[in-house]
Order: C-alpha cells, then sequence, then structure tokens
C-alpha cells in the first residue's frame, strides 16, 4: 500500500501523571480516570477500519489499547521499542524531587542536552537521541512493510514527542511544540513511495473524553 494512516494514542492518565512523577520504564497501571479514558476512546474509533493495532508492553499502554482492541474484535501487538524513555535514577521521583536530589541530572533533563546519560536506577538511562532513534525506528519498521492501510499505536507522551519532531523535521534539543494529552488521538499518514514522508494530518484531538462517565460506557 502506497500510503498508511496511523493513529498515534498516550495511554490514559495514571496517579503518576496527576503527581508528576517520572514514569520512564517503571510499570505504572491506569488510575480510574485512565480507565475511563480509554473506555471513551474505544467507543470513539468503534467501527474504525484498522489493520492493526500496536502498544508499548508497558501496562498503562496495554490497558488503553484493550477496550478498543476488544470492541473491534482483533489483537494488540506488543513492542518493547515503543515504550517511554528510560529516566534511570529519576524514575519514580517528582520533578521536585529529582531537581533536589540528582541537581546535574535535571539540569540535563531541562535543557534537552542530547547526550547525557542519568544516574543508573532500576534500569539504565537513555539519551535523548539514544530514545529518538529507538522510538522512530521502531514506528518506521512497522510501516516500511506496506501491509497495513490504518494502524492504531499507543504509546508514550515521549514517544509522540519524538514522532511529531521527526515528521517536522525540528531537532530534538529545541523546547517541546506539540502538546501530547492522556488518551489524544494524533493523526499522520506515511507514504511510502518515494519521496517517503511522514505527514501530520492533526494532532492533540481529545474532544472524544468530553462528557463520557463510567456509568454511561458501562
Amino acid at each position: 500500500m502506497s500510503t498508511t494512516e496511523i493513529l498515534l494514542i498516550r495511554h490514559g492518565e495514571t496517579d503518576w501523571n496527576l503527581e508528576r512523577r517520572l514514569q520512564g520504564h517503571l510499570d505504572i497501571p491506569l488510575n480510574a480516570e485512565g480507565q475511563r479514558q480509554a473506555q471513551a476512546l474505544a467507543r470513539h474509533l468503534d467501527g474504525v477500519a484498522l489493520d492493526g493495532i500496536f502498544a508499548s508492553d508497558l501496562q498503562r499502554a496495554q490497558q488503553t489499547a484493550l477496550p478498543l482492541a476488544q470492541l473491534l474484535g482483533i489483537g494488540v501487538t506488543i513492542d518493547r521499542g515503543l515504550r517511554e524513555r528510560c529516566y534511570g535514577a529519576l524514575e519514580g521521583l517528582r520533578y521536585t524531587e529529582a531537581a533536589e536530589r540528582y541537581p546535574e541530572a535535571y539540569a540535563a533533563l531541562m535543557a534537552r542536552d542530547l547526550d547525557v546519560r542519568f544516574p543508573a536506577g532500576v534500569h539504565v538511562a537513555e539519551t535523548v537521541r539514544e530514545f529518538s532513534r529507538r522510538t522512530v525506528d521502531t514506528l518506521l519498521r512497522m510501516l516500511e512493510s506496506g501491509s497495513f492501510r490504518r494502524i492504531a499505536v499507543v504509546t508514550h507522551g515521549g514517544v509522540l514527542d519524538c514522532i511529531y519532531r521527526y515528521a517536522h523535521n525540528l531537532p530534538l534539543d529545541q523546547p517541546r511544540s506539540c502538546d501530547v494529552f492522556n488518551a489524544s488521538i494524533n493523526r499522520l499518514t506515511w507514504q511510502a513511495e518515494q519521496p517517503r514522508q511522514l505527514r501530520v494530518d492533526g494532532w492533540a484531538d481529545v474532544t472524544h473524553l468530553d462528557d463520557i462517565s463510567l456509568d454511561e460506557i458501562g
């Protein structure tokens, strides 16, 4: 197929999102609001023809993808390459705590220093450059198979940012210029024929989350 439509979706809300904790590779579940968002997302996309649903292997992404997969009657393909950036020892800390405990690492985080590796924690941290390469390469690997007309990719805020920068050819070290809302739908098109291009068609759509309660969607 010459073009593929991508529904790039950030996972639903977690308690750590509310607390402004760095999640990274730590496996944090959705909270009640995140579960509501996942159900609202599924209801909004019910009936949309998808050739595949892909998700990060972290549970907050899988829990967001599952209601949609169940409604459409298709499976979720898990891909570790869609994980959030690993922040090493900063994971689990609020931003204020990270600034106090690791001031040099925090300064590098705020400055978007591309090649600084934070101290190791439960996991070994990734640099910005490594993270961007991993996530972009993961998406392109999916698309270059040429077998999909439309797919959903459920992942993380940092991944959305990397893909947005790649599509717009933006430097990795400049401040973020896009919104990355929980359970947002971000629409892109991949053109497989030369010149190959990833185009952003719509970004940060959360209108499907308005005024839908868990009671309304069972």
